[in-house]
């Protein structure tokens, strides 16, 4: 097609400012006039920063800080290589700045990908743990908005989500026994783009990322992978919300896991556990020592994440709900 191609590989998982920033510089003296991402999040979400980035002067992390706002940005295509993030449609980024030791995540409909290519062949050669990771992404973005819901009367979007849960953990279990299975793989791409396009969080009023925001300390002190560190964090943080709000959990244990008790409270227990117990048989890691992460290193990883709580407007979550957590991720 006679196009002059400038490539930009070396995106690693947790993508880095570094690296977002050699890209600005690379795009901006060869006058790029479009980014293709051909990867997973972490991929796309670098294509996103890179493609704002470029056409301005100020450095690309006052995007992620809050101090500048996306005006423009260079057209972006991706080609989807894993399932997991849903960065192929939304607007949504995320970068970890080595050098402060911070993952922050900021979104701005600019950054919505004009086309996206959802092939699922393309995912056959993904490995079994991160098919896994990319499949607890997914759902966390999804029990993100079911949980966090401020509107508690939702039925036709609480169907909707209950139905992806089920969806994704059903077509996981078809690929971790055939890598090759492309009825999975599609079906797990498809849920994974829908759990957070805007679907699945439409009219539910206010919703918040709690369990996104304390595994982002995780991501960016021990660099683990992000599904990894949310198949410990979802949990832990669903014990901990349940203890004061048992009834959103209750209903998610009876509806995807068929379970359910006379006892709200019990319910919610057992659900838990069922999604924990789920997320053990993938290969997904339950504590912060599988991750070779100390308990020691709770109140260091609740002090990371008071800035991404400020940024997000978490006001609900200081330093100690933060630890509560994560002690139940022990």
């Amino acid at each position: 097609a006679e196009l002059t191609v400038v490539e930009h590989g070396g995106v690693c998982s947790n993508p880095r400012l570094s690296h977002v920033r050699q890209g600005i510089v690379k795009a901006r003296e060869a006058g790029i006039e479009v980014v293709v991402a051909v990867g997973g999040g972490s991929v796309i979400d670098s294509a996103k920063a890179i493609a704002a980035g470029a056409l301005v002067e100020h450095d690309v992390w006052q995007f992620f800080k809050g101090k500048k706002p996306i005006k423009k940005t260079l057209p972006l295509t991706c080609v989807l290589t894993l399932a997991a993030s849903g960065s192929e449609m939304n607007g949504g980024m995320v970068a970890t700045n080595e050098e402060t030791g911070q993952k922050f995540g900021t979104a701005n409909y600019l950054l919505h990908p004009k086309t996206s290519i959802l092939d699922p062949t393309l995912t056959f050669s993904v490995s079994g743990a991160y098919t896994a990771y990319g499949a607890i992404d997914a759902m966390a973005h999804i029990l993100e908005f079911y949980l966090t819901a401020e509107d508690q009367q939702t039925p036709v979007q609480d169907r909707i989500m209950e139905g992806l849960l089920q969806n994704i953990m059903s077509a996981c279990d078809r690929v971790m026994a055939a890598p090759d299975d492309y009825q999975g793989r599609a079906d797990l791409m498809w849920c994974a783009t829908l759990a957070l396009n805007g679907l699945t969080g439409a009219g539910l009023g206010r919703i918040s990322f709690p369990m996104h925001m304390i595994e982002h300390s995780l991501s960016a002190l021990y660099n683990v992978p992000h599904g990894a560190g949310l198949s410990v964090v979802v949990p832990a943080w669903m014990r901990y919300n349940a203890a004061t709000n048992p009834a959103k959990t209750a209903q998610l244990a009876s509806r995807v896991f068929n379970l359910q008790d006379r006892d709200i409270a019990e319910s919610a227990r057992l659900g838990i556990e069922a999604l924990q117990d789920w997320f053990r048989k993938i290969g997904g890691p339950t504590t912060l020592q599988q991750l070779e992460i100390s308990p020691s290193a709770i109140d260091a990883l609740a002090e990371n994440a008071l800035g991404l709580a400020k940024i997000w407007r978490l006001r609900e979550y200081g330093k100690d709900e933060i630890a509560a957590v994560l002690r139940l991720c022990c």
